[in-house]
């Protein structure tokens, strides 16, 4: 990165020890040395241990702005918080920490500057009320899931510290995210990570939604890759302050199973649909991400059949 602020200053990842704190803590480590990098969450795993870790309440405001200002953060990756099947076992919690730790993280960034903050919303923001094909930036916000309201109230909540506060908080819409590194984590998309997993092991998966199921995708390092740019980039290039759709591709749980078969010819899958298949059936089929193409030039690298490839060879890999 060219930026100065990153440059120049230390880098908070909050629930780094998530499916994607883990891999984008460690591609900010190699980018600018394991000094810069501060990482904290309520477990630690093993992608953390060369970097500095701290055990991190986000719904303790005192702890956190301690935190912040004990060790001169600037730039603060707020990943921490309940995902979507979790979520609605404990409407609740999901609520505190979610909405209640992103509030503290947000008032505690407003009182520093510089400051430059992400958070990941999601497309569970969207309902049956939304386009299901292209669902655009401005579709309607009505979510179905306790997630989906968090997140929407979290969008809501940058975009008025933007407003009021002139703090410099960005955000992306994440698809479901499929990573070779690390497990889902009580996500209603987990099944397109649990399949690969599944079908080199055992050759065989028990997928929690129908074989028609279709949901947009992204393979973890456009995941991260995207979201290094959009925090890169100039303020002046930001025109979305609540959160920016993101897409990499989509395809149907079939599809998935028909291309794993392709590198695992006796791969066999059996559609066992759960309480997680009305949730999928509540969010967008695809995603139209033209204002993040445009304003800063978002273009995923990695496609169902190129991602399948990679997720097959690293994982087979691992196991041998």
């Amino acid at each position: 990165m060219k930026d100065s602020l990153f440059a120049s200053t230390r880098i908070l990842v909050t629930g780094a020890s998530g499916q994607i704190g883990s891999e984008l803590t460690s591609e900010l480590a190699r980018r600018y040395g394991n000094d810069k990098i501060v990482v904290s969450d309520i477990k630690r795993t093993e992608a953390a241990r060369a970097i500095s870790f701290q055990y991190l309440d986000v719904t303790d405001k005192a702890a956190v702005q301690r935190f912040v200002k004990d060790r001169d953060i600037q730039v603060i990756f707020h990943l921490a918080g309940i995902l979507s099947a979790t979520g609605e076992m404990n409407p609740e919690k999901t609520w505190s920490v979610n909405t209640g730790g992103l509030r503290n993280i947000l008032d505690v960034a407003r009182d520093r500057t510089p400051m430059r903050v992400f958070w990941p919303s999601s497309i569970a923001v969207f309902g049956p009320e939304a386009p299901k094909i292209n669902t655009q930036q401005e579709s309607p916000l009505m979510p179905r899931t306790i997630y989906g309201v968090t997140k929407v109230v979290g969008e809501l909540l940058c975009d008025y510290y933007s407003d009021k506060y002139g703090l410099d908080v960005r955000s992306l819409r994440y698809p479901g995210i499929i990573s070779s590194e690390t497990l889902p984590g009580g996500g209603t998309t987990d099944y397109a990570v649990e399949i690969f997993y599944a079908a080199i092991k055992d050759k065989r998966y028990t997928c929690f939604v129908s074989k028609n199921t279709i949901l947009p995708m992204m393979y973890m390092p456009d995941c991260i890759s995207g979201t290094l740019r959009l925090m890169e980039v100039d303020l002046s290039r930001i025109s979305i302050r609540t959160s920016y759709n993101l897409a990499g591709f989509s395809f149907s749980a079939g599809e998935l199973a028909e291309e794993i078969k392709k590198h695992i010819p006796d791969f066999v899958i059996e559609y066992k649909p759960d309480f997680r298949q009305k949730i999928a059936d509540s969010w967008p089929m695809s995603i139209d991400d033209s204002f993040a193409r445009k304003d800063w030039g978002w273009k995923p690298s990695y496609n169902l059949s190129s991602m399948t490839k990679d997720m097959i060879g690293k994982l087979s890999a691992r196991k041998s």
